[in-house]
């Protein structure tokens, strides 16, 4: 998981310590809302947006795990939004992603980043959400349940009937890929730890 910056480093001043929050949350946001939409510039638009969000009540958080919280929060939330909207005028987000394979191996790699990112795309917003944030942002049942707003049974029912789907999907061998989240990470060419 990304270090998070602490808020109570003397001599720094709100935009210092938001400054430091962007360039540690960014990445992670940035990832989590990719993968809830599949379009690489709505993440950008929700990320930029959470962020916003989150300065203008910077004064209202405590500290910087709840800033981090709000922001996750923000940027779910715009997704959610995002589909309701999408879903009446029938837009559907792409699961390309725009990389060339300079090896074998890694061709192979991003053969399966597109496969998850397509196999997440035709999940349910709130499975896909529960997948992103338990696997991929390594929240817990708790912490996955809070930032939806949901129960923890909800979030353990979404998380089996999700998995189900992506084995379905993408077969047993790159769904257990995805359900592990080291391996998910690697598989979508994330950073993890």
């Amino acid at each position: 998981m990304t270090s998070r910056p602490s808020r109570s480093a003397p001599g720094h001043g709100p935009e210092e310590e938001f400054s430091a929050l962007v360039e540690a949350a960014w990445p992670s946001l940035y990832r989590t809302a990719y993968l809830l939409t599949g379009d690489h510039g709505m993440a950008e638009d929700l990320t930029q947006t959470a962020l916003a969000a989150t300065f203008a009540r910077w004064h209202r958080l405590h500290d910087t795990g709840a800033a981090w919280g709000y922001a996750r929060k923000a940027v779910v939330n715009g997704a959610t939004s995002w589909f309701r909207r999408s879903s009446t005028r029938s837009e559907r987000p792409t699961a390309v992603i725009p990389e060339r394979a300079a090896a074998t191996d890694h061709g192979r790699e991003v053969g399966e980043r597109s496969a998850v990112v397509g196999a997440l795309a035709q999940l349910p917003p709130r499975q896909r959400a529960v997948v992103v944030l338990r696997f991929y942002d390594d929240l817990s049942v708790q912490d996955t349940a809070a930032t939806l707003g949901i129960s923890t049974g909800t979030v353990k029912s979404q998380t089996s009937d999700a998995l189900a789907r992506l084995r379905g999907l993408l077969g047993e061998d790159l769904a257990d890929t995805t359900a592990t989240a080291s391996n998910a990470s690697n598989a979508l060419g994330g950073h993890h730890g």
